[in-house]
């Protein structure tokens, strides 16, 4: 079958299936067969075994179940409501006070979580109803929130930069390093937004809480403590080369087992409960990327990659053109699937003219992953904007009215780094080249 029409059926067959409520390992893998048997009269079940093996027996990979765990530990921990405790006496004198404890809280469980639902659920639950009662815009303490707990996409241990190297065969400890630097220009840019917000509507923003004892700073620092000690032993030992990302992972089970046993917080139930979530959320990914592998190998059959790239390529579009109109495609791909849909779906097209033009697949991945961030809180589909509905109980278009100045920002963070994509180069470059 000719490429002009197959496209558009395997596009109609993909969505058909989602629309029909099939899940996003069935809806890939019936979209590869339809392909195969369309374009090739090569054995479907021998290649469909093979490359779903393959896909899924990548060393790599045994990191994501190890970290997916870890968040699932804390979660049920009492570290992450000390870490909220920790960070509130150091923004009382901040313009905007509390508001930036979600930023801060989001930025810091994203580096020991790796999940952005799972940031946004967990700092969620303690700050909205802590904010509310204090007198802060609910606007503003449920966009910040919004905004900021998609940092669980981009700040390591980032599960979606786990499968975005497993599936490019791209080193996971530069993509993590590549990413480091990124999350905090976002978080940069979120705080000083609530700074010019709380600027100019100072009446939005209720008084500082005036210190009742000098002691209750070192306590705070002391509560911070053991997160940041994890954050150190798990990012700390890939930067420094004593650990693989997987190793790296198995140490922050270890630490997360051992701080959350010596606060009394993991119980023989919560214990059961982590693992199970954890194994529950690992094979839905694991699903995903097996069926991603078929699809890939099954599109290169078809040969609609290589014809698209040469398409793209004959448009004669600069780097910057490119990635304009990736970036409007993401978004609305964003609109419809979660972001590991959007990547596995989507890198063994996109990649090849990516490359072709010039930029570094390092790089791309996380600019991927910052475009990714945005359909995180944009509706219909957005993850984030169904926690916090679980959380406030609002409607998903007011939640998305309320995040819609972060979305704007991650575009602005997009066109940063596109301008200067050193910001991510840098990190990788400087540590891994001694």
């Amino acid at each position: 079958m000719e490429i002009a029409y197959l496209a558009p059926m395997l596009v109609v067959v993909l969505f058909a299936t989602l629309a029909a409520g099939l899940w996003i390992g069935f809806a890939l893998i019936a979209v590869g067969m339809v392909a195969m048997i369309a374009a090739s009269s090569a054995p479907v079940t021998l290649v469909f075994a093979t490359k779903v093996w393959g896909g899924l027996t990548v060393w790599d990979l045994t990191a994501l179940p190890m970290f997916i765990w870890m968040g699932e530990i804390l979660v049920r921990s009492r570290l992450s409501s000390d870490m909220f405790a920790g960070l509130a006496p150091f923004t009382r004198y901040l313009p905007g006070r509390l508001l930036h404890v979600n930023v801060l809280g989001c930025a810091l469980f994203a580096a020991v979580s790796g999940s952005s639902a799972a940031t946004t659920a967990t700092i969620g639950r303690m700050s909205v109803p802590e904010l509310t009662s204090r007198g802060y815009d609910s606007r503003m303490a449920i966009g910040t929130l919004a905004g900021s707990g998609t940092f669980g996409f981009l700040i390591p241990p980032s599960i979606i930069l786990i499968v975005y190297g497993a599936a490019t065969e791209q080193s996971i400890a530069r993509l993590f390093l590549a990413g480091l630097v990124p999350g905090l220009m976002l978080a940069v840019l979120f705080s000083g937004y609530i700074v010019v917000w709380s600027l100019m509507n100072p009446d939005r923003v209720p008084d500082a809480e005036p210190i009742t004892d000098r002691r209750e700073t070192f306590g705070a620092l002391a509560r911070l403590l053991p997160v940041v000690g994890l954050i150190v032993a798990v990012i700390g030992s890939i930067y420094a080369g004593i650990a693989s990302p997987t190793e790296a992972a198995v140490i922050g089970v270890t630490g997360a087992l051992v701080l959350a046993s010596l606060t009394g917080a993991m119980s023989r139930a919560g214990f059961t409960e982590a693992l199970r979530a954890a194994t529950v959320t690992t094979c839905m990914i694991a699903f995903i990327l097996g069926g991603a592998a078929f699809l890939t190998v099954a599109m290169g059959y078809t040969g609609i990659p290589r014809a698209l790239a040469g398409w793209i390529g004959e448009m004669g579009l600069s780097p910057y053109a490119l990635l304009a109109a990736l970036t409007v495609f993401f978004i609305v791909m964003g609109m419809f699937l979660d972001g590991i849909s959007i990547v596995v779906l989507t890198v063994s097209i996109i990649l090849p003219m990516v490359m072709e033009a010039g930029i570094d697949p390092i790089w791309f991945g996380v600019f991927l992953v910052l475009v990714v961030e945005m359909s995180q809180i944009t509706p219909p589909v957005g993850f984030n904007l169904f926690v916090l509905q679980k959380i406030t109980g609002r409607d998903i278009l007011t939640l998305a009215g309320y995040a819609l100045p972060f979305f704007l920002l991650l575009v602005v963070a997009v066109a940063i780094l596109s301008v200067f994509p050193q910001i991510a180069l840098w990190l990788p470059g400087t540590m891994l080249s001694r």
